[in-house]
């Protein structure tokens, strides 16, 4: 059986365009700092046949994160217990020990999905809103989940506090863990103007269970998009680098979604992603002195 301690070190999003190379390589040496697997339970819920027996072969070999996309913590509309009932199953047939979802919203009433993460007020009201969602889905689920900080690109009118004290707030009253997300970090600095070594610093350390890395699309030179669809600028590895030295070395999966590169090229990405944490682990004697 999986529990959420065996998540660690550096993984992947396994994305099924990779399943054939994976398969055909797995037990390589090239590959050994790959230790754990992303799924978004959307797109493999209620898959059978081939995808089922390729999702099983791989929840055997690798222990396995799902990450959500549509349950909308922070919207109006009640949350889908149909749906989570479903991860719930799910989550016990793979024997997947961890779900994540975004801190944001992406659906209401009138429209539907909204096919985008969209921003929550950062307000007192909205951190009881979003907190009574997540106990919500830890009940369903009956486990802790994580919330993971996200990426946007216009600020909600009425916030009436930082992002990073909003996360807290949130955490706290939800008693739920955290997904940090450190180019979603970058991201919103570019965007908005703020110091990301501030912003990390001021994460609780405690509530980390696993972390995101990927590159974007800069549009502007204020203007980032997170894509997930080019590979991590050093900005976002140093980044990286200094998250582990203020709060610890935890476990980090390389998010690519689009423009997909063969896997030696995206193992460089997850190998930088090994070394930095054995770095952080086992500083250079000069580093440890001073």
């Amino acid at each position: 059986m999986a529990h959420l301690q065996d998540i660690r070190g550096a993984g992947l999003g396994l994305k099924r365009e990779l399943i054939p190379q994976l398969k055909q390589q797995y037990g390589q040496p090239w590959l050994q700092h790959l230790q754990f697997m992303e799924i978004a339970p959307e797109n493999w819920i209620g898959a059978g046949g081939k995808y089922a027996a390729d999702l099983a072969w791989f929840a055997g070999r690798y222990p396995i994160v799902c990450h959500g996309l549509c349950l909308s913590l922070g919207g109006p509309d009640p949350l889908n217990l149909d749906f989570l009932r479903q991860v719930k199953q799910f989550l016990v047939d793979f024997d997947i020990p961890l779900y994540s979802e975004h801190l944001s919203y992406c659906s209401d009433a009138a429209n539907g999905y909204l096919y985008d993460l969209l921003p929550m007020p950062f307000t007192e009201e909205a951190v009881h809103h979003v907190a009574q969602r997540i106990r919500q889905t830890q009940e369903i689920l009956e486990r802790r989940v994580a919330v993971e900080n996200t990426s946007f690109y216009a600020a909600a009118p009425i916030s009436t506090m930082a992002e990073s004290t909003f996360i807290n707030a949130v955490l706290e009253e939800a008693d739920c863990h955290l997904h940090l997300d450190i180019n979603n970090v970058y991201v919103n600095s570019v965007n908005f103007g703020f110091d990301p070594y501030a912003f990390l610093s001021q994460m609780p350390a405690k509530r980390i269970v696993y972390g995101h890395i990927a590159g974007h699309l800069q549009v502007e030179p204020d203007l980032l998009v997170d894509t997930h669809g080019a590979a991590v600028i050093d900005p976002v590895w140093q980044l990286l680098e200094f998250a582990y030295q203020t709060l610890g070395v935890f476990p980090t999966l390389l998010e690519r979604d689009t423009h997909i590169p063969p896997l030696p090229e995206l193992m460089q990405e997850v190998d930088r992603v090994h070394h930095a944490q054995q770095a952080a682990q086992h500083p250079r004697p000069h580093e440890a002195i001073a």
